[in-house]
This record gives C-alpha cells, structure tokens and sequence, in this order.
C-alpha cells in the first residue's frame, strides 16, 4: 500500500494526490498537522525526512521526500510506459525545465499563499509580484501553445510539467490574484479539470 503523510491544504500534498488519483493508485494518506509546533519537523518525523518538509511518500521499501522526485518516481514505477514522462528526449528535457520552474519560479506563489492562509500579515507584495511575473511566463506560453495547435504545457498530452504547475494557480485566487488576467491558464485548467481521474481541494475554482 502506497502511503503518504500530507496535509490537506498544501498544495504540494495536492500535486501527488492528484498524480496518484489520475495513475489509478490505491493509496492511504497520514494527516500530519502544520498549524504552530510544525508536527513535520518533530522527531518522529524527521526520521522519515530529515528536511522537515511535506509531502513524504512510502511506497513498500521506497520512501521518498521532494515532490518532484515522488511525481517522478510514481510514474516510472508505477506507469512507465504513459505520457507523464515522456520518451522523446526534448519533450522529456521540457517537462524537467517546467517542473524546475515549478519549484522554483512559483515558490512565492506558495508562499504568499501559505501567508494568506495561515498569518495575520497575509502575502507580502514582493511575493504577489513574483508570483504574478511566473504566471505571466505561464500565460505567455501557452498562449504560444495555442497558437501553434497545443492544449499543453509540452507537448500534445498532458505531462508532469502541466500537473505539478497547475497547484499554484489554480489555488492562486486564495491570496487575491485575479485569474481574469489570464486566460490562457484558465483555459488549460478547466481542460485539466475533465482529464479523467481529476481530484480537487479547496480553493480550486470550476469555472463556468
């Protein structure tokens, strides 16, 4: 049995549940509490990963932290031969610069998020620019896509690249950033909303 110790408004928490859901995987999920005293970073936790960080993945002898590791693994283990990771090696290097991105370029969308949510400060403008400057990156792209007969961030099927950048905007709205303001993203989320084995969480909008 796959297990997974989240929390059920992290976002990262969301990418690989989403995964799991859309691979078909049968899997059990360990709440593990963020709120003061960070259960993640007790000692009990910390011996399943020693970062401290969320979410954590146990797959029979396999334990895994890092969410990009866990969508890469669970793929290649589980359905190596689908378009998650693609064959084709400038498609597969696309989906590793996207995923990248993903952990890098969107971190203050995260973060300013998590502030939203969880302080009394709320998200600090310096991460509402960096998180709107990411999402612009991502508007432009696709929109390009489009233009070129596309549906996705890399190549004519859904990958990794379009499940692990879809979190931070979809749940964007939740630290007051309009979604009107690009609507080539919401495009691409209401069509990876109909991909079969699609899970929501709160904050994720349907739009209409």
């Amino acid at each position: 049995m796959i297990r997974l110790y989240d929390y059920h408004l992290d976002e990262n928490g969301f990418r690989v549940r989403l995964l799991l859901s859309m691979l078909g995987l049968a899997f059990e999920t360990v709440a593990v509490d963020k709120a003061p005293g960070r259960e993640q970073e007790k000692p009990h936790m910390l011996a399943l990963n020693p970062t401290g960080t969320l979410p954590i993945l146990e797959d029979g002898d396999v334990r895994l932290f890092g969410t990009a590791a866990i969508l890469a693994y669970l793929v290649r283990a589980h359905a190596p031969d689908s378009p998650w990771l693609p064959a084709d090696a400038a498609d597969f290097g696309r989906v590793q610069q996207w995923l990248g991105f993903s952990g890098r370029e969107l971190k203050p969308a995260v973060d300013a998020r998590e502030a939203a949510l969880f302080t009394s400060e709320g998200a600090s403008n310096s991460d509402l620019e960096a998180a709107r400057k990411a999402f612009r990156i991502m508007e432009d792209h696709m929109t390009l896509q489009q233009i070129e007969g596309f549906d996705w961030f890399v190549s004519a099927n859904p990958t990794l690249a379009d499940l692990a950048l879809l979190p931070s905007f979809a749940l964007s709205r939740d630290c007051g950033i309009d979604h009107d303001e690009y609507p080539a993203l919401r495009r691409w989320l209401r069509r990876f909303r109909a991909l079969p084995g699609f899970i929501t969480m709160p904050g994720v909008p349907d739009y209409h």
